[in-house]
C-alpha cells in the first residue's frame, strides 16, 4: 500500500443498489483495485476529484475485498450529466491530512460523561478517531452499537489509542462490503 498524492484517474460504470434504503434514487462506483490501492489505507479515505468533469469531495468506504466504494447521490449524478448504467470518468487524490470525522452524537454524549476518554479520545490521530467510529457505526444492532460505545469510553479510559480486534478494510473479517448491484 503505497501513498500517492497523484490524481488516480479511472472509468467504471454507475451502478443501482437493490436496496436503496431511501425514497432519492442513488448509485454507487466500485473502485478498479489498482485505483484503489493508490490510497493511503484501506479503510474509509476521503478523496477530492471528479466525476465527469464535475468536482465532489467524498469519504470512500472500504468494500471488504481491498477496495474501495463510492456512493453517488442523485445531486452529484446530476450535475455530472450521468445516470445510472453509464460508465463515468473519475480522477481522485486523498485528501492530506484526512479531515476529522463528524463524532456521532451518541458517541460525543458518552465521552462527555467521562473526562478520561476524553481526554484519551482527544491524544488520539485522526485515523485513529476515524477507525473508533467506523467501528461504533459498523454495528448493526443498537445494542451492539450501545456495547461498542461503552468498550470505546472505556479502552479511551484506560489509555488505549486504537481499537483493537478491527480490521478497518473488512477484508479479513468480512464486516464490510459494497452494496449488491441491482440487476
Amino acid at each position: 500500500m503505497t501513498q500517492n498524492n497523484k490524481k488516480t484517474q479511472f472509468k467504471a460504470r454507475l451502478l443501482r443498489p437493490a436496496k436503496s434504503g431511501s425514497d432519492t434514487p442513488w448509485a454507487f462506483v466500485i473502485l478498479p483495485k489498482n485505483a484503489s490501492a493508490q490510497l493511503p489505507r484501506r479503510g474509509r479515505t476521503t478523496v477530492e476529484g471528479t466525476i465527469n468533469d464535475h468536482c465532489f469531495r467524498a469519504t470512500l468506504e472500504p468494500d471488504g475485498q481491498l477496495s474501495h466504494w463510492l456512493q453517488v447521490d442523485q445531486e452529484l449524478l446530476k450535475a455530472a450529466g450521468a445516470d445510472i448504467g453509464d460508465i463515468a470518468s473519475f480522477e481522485i487524490v486523498p485528501v492530506e491530512p484526512e479531515p476529522e470525522p463528524e463524532i456521532p452524537s451518541d458517541l460525543q454524549e458518552a465521552l462527555a460523561t467521562s473526562a478520561e476518554a476524553q481526554a484519551g479520545w482527544d491524544d488520539t490521530t485522526t485515523l485513529a478517531r476515524l477507525d473508533w467510529i467506523h467501528w461504533i457505526a459498523s454495528a448493526k444492532q443498537s445494542k451492539t452499537r450501545a456495547q461498542r460505545i461503552a468498550n470505546a469510553c472505556d479502552m479511551l479510559a484506560s489509555g488505549k489509542r486504537r481499537v483493537c480486534c478491527f480490521d478497518p478494510s473488512g477484508y479479513f473479517s468480512k464486516a464490510f462490503s459494497a452494496p449488491k448491484a441491482a440487476d
